[in-house]
């Protein structure tokens, strides 16, 4: 998964335009970081917290459409989100399936800036899509 952009097999033009790049997805797990380019930032030169939320709300959709390999991808339900502080730099987001069923996977996501402080906690809820939808 080294290209920009490319979530299983994907292309999803809003990522390839942020940068976001796919690192890691397996085992209900994923990693994709993104390196903060000046018109990403807010007011006060550090990451829009919309970049962030974005992130975190892609790494627990790749882990909960990888922990099965769902071919119609999933569904954001719900997502809740915790800034702790600012970011610059470089920003790696991890998402983790805490739970999945037959249609419905919880999953939390964290953020980390370049120096590996924690910036922001996620929790989120994804639907599988049906093949038809």
């Amino acid at each position: 998964m080294s290209e920009a952009a490319d979530f299983f097999g994907l292309s999803v033009p809003f990522l390839k335009h942020l940068g976001v790049k796919a690192e890691m997805a397996e085992g209900g797990r994923s990693r994709i970081s993104l390196e903060l380019r000046p018109e990403l930032l807010n007011s006060f030169e550090v990451s829009h917290g919309g970049v962030i939320m974005t992130m975190l709300d892609v790494a627990m959709a790749v882990a909960a459409r990888g922990q099965q390999k769902h071919p119609a991808g999933v569904m954001t339900v719900d997502m809740s989100l915790n800034f702790l502080r600012s970011a610059k730099g470089r920003i790696v987001a991890e998402g983790k399936v805490l739970r999945g069923g037959r249609s419905l996977y919880f999953c939390e996501g964290e953020a980390y800036d370049a120096s590996g402080e924690l910036i922001a906690k996620s929790l989120g809820t994804f639907k599988l899509r049906r093949l038809e939808e």
